[in-house]
């Protein structure tokens, strides 16, 4: 099954190539040998190597970033994932694409489902779903997969932010009101491994779950700081007006992955399971 990956030097792009270079006929790209934003250079690559599913995790994410280079969000999350589907329709290639929880307004006071519908409130989100209707527009064949709060070894992520911080100050100050479902990116990407080996296509959310369907940025760092020996560091929770970031943030965006769990596909871990298991991963458990 030939298998080409976006952003394969990123941190879910470098899961996925341990999970699926087992199989030879899986490639991995990065912006140097395709630039998604060049419509013809996708198209000679795609064209040249035929695969039969295009996992697509390349994007800008900075979420402030995006704030003040939205040309430069739009041309990659947006204009950038519809070359790539224009190039899987001409080969007739399945394409997964890797969308985010910012899609949705954060204003449901229950986990979104997949049939809730997008309303972002950030450039982030609202490029990473000008990215999905593109995707929608030209295929059939297609699997578009929302997380949230990706964190691995291989990228920067709010678990290193904050054992850096704690290391150099004996208080730090974290939002309390959004909540989310961090996710770990060796989960998903195992998860959607197992996805691009069937025809099974729609919209999906997979990420880790929580027994009360989300946590707070300051109780993550809470579990955070305890497993890693740190409860000593005091935490004082602000709210997300107090920390005036340039984007805003959905006060709620936890994903429900009930599509995911319809087709009988491995229920994913808690959220603290899969943190000791990077904490594991990376040596700090």
């Amino acid at each position: 099954m030939k298998i080409l990956v976006t952003g394969a030097d990123g941190m879910l792009g470098k899961d996925l190539m341990a999970m699926l270079s087992r199989d030879p006929e899986v490639m991995g790209v990065n912006r140097s040998g395709m630039d998604i934003t060049d419509l013809d250079k996708v198209k000679d690559m795609i064209a040249r190597y035929k695969p039969v599913v295009v996992v697509h995790t390349a994007a800008f994410t900075d979420v402030d970033g995006c704030e003040s280079k939205p040309w430069d969000a739009l041309r990659t999350n947006a204009v950038g994932t519809r070359n790539v589907s224009l190039a899987c329709m001409e080969v007739d290639a399945a394409m997964l694409y890797v969308s985010t929880d910012y899609v949705f307004s954060g204003a449901k006071a229950a986990p979104y489902t997949e049939w809730d519908t997008p309303d972002p409130i950030n450039l982030y989100g609202q490029s990473k779903y000008a990215g999905e209707i593109a995707v929608k527009d030209h295929l059939r064949k297609f699997f578009i997969v929302r997380t949230s709060g990706l964190y691995g070894r291989h990228g920067k992520s709010f678990i290193q932010s904050i054992l850096h911080a704690a290391h150099d100050k004996p208080e730090l100050t974290v939002v309390n009101d959004q909540i989310s479902l961090p996710t770990y990116s060796r989960d998903l990407a195992d998860a959607i491994s197992r996805l691009v080996k069937t025809k099974h296509y729609g919209t999906y959310h997979i990420t880790n779950t929580h027994e009360n369907f989300g946590i707070s940025w300051h109780d993550w760092a809470a579990l955070i700081l305890r497993e890693t020996g740190m409860a000593n560091v005091r935490l004082t929770p602000i709210t997300s007006a107090q920390l005036n970031r340039p984007a805003r943030r959905p006060p709620y965006s936890a994903l429900g992955n009930t599509f995911f769990y319809l087709r009988d596909f491995p229920t994913m871990r808690p959220c603290h399971e899969a943190l000791t298991a990077f904490l594991k991963e990376v040596g700090l458990k």
